[in-house]
């Protein structure tokens, strides 16, 4: 759906907010081109970062191709430059930040194990790739390499090779051990 027929939807219905979850934390935004309004055409990774305050999910490419800005919405990996924020309402979005116990701040699993298998370098692109890792262990508790390697191949890393990132994966699932 386009910006414009996404706007035409959403004033013919009378809506003027979109309200989500962002790691479990209400967010209800005005919809317009007001200063303290999302605009029609704002991606979530733009929300999320300006507005929210939520850095750890990166832009890099800003077009879909690298994976860097991957979230997590309602337990599927999406791509925070290509998701308009409009298009949240109604949604749970959890970002990397959203990960950590709520009540003791323990690293969620697969994080521990990225830092147990060194699986980052500089780190900027290891967010999306943890984000795209949680979806699939999400979905499926005992990968294979194979599916390991699917899951993240839309995710790239200029600094490491991959091994320890599917390594860490591996050690991750909760199946797999």
């Amino acid at each position: 759906m386009t910006v414009t027929r996404k706007r035409k939807s959403l004033k013919r219905a009378g809506e003027n907010r979109v309200r989500f979850l962002v790691n479990g934390n209400r967010v209800d935004l005005g919809i317009g081109e007001e200063e303290h309004q999302v605009g029609y055409s704002e991606t979530l990774a733009e929300t999320l970062r300006e507005r929210l305050g939520l850095t750890g999910t990166k832009v890099t490419c800003d077009n879909g191709a690298c994976g860097t800005c991957t979230v997590l919405m309602d337990g599927k990996a999406v791509l925070s430059c290509m998701t308009l924020t409009v298009e949240c309402g109604g949604k749970n979005i959890t970002t990397i930040e959203g990960l950590r116990h709520p009540e003791t701040g323990a690293l969620d699993p697969i994080q521990q194990a990225f830092i147990d298998e060194g699986a980052f370098q500089c780190g900027f692109c290891t967010p999306g790739i943890i984000m795209s890792a949680k979806a699939l262990l999400l979905e499926n508790g005992a990968p294979t390499e194979h599916e390991v390697k699917e899951a993240l191949s839309g995710n790239f890393c200029r600094c490491i090779t991959h091994y320890q990132v599917v390594r860490a994966v591996l050690a991750a699932a909760p199946g797999g051990k």
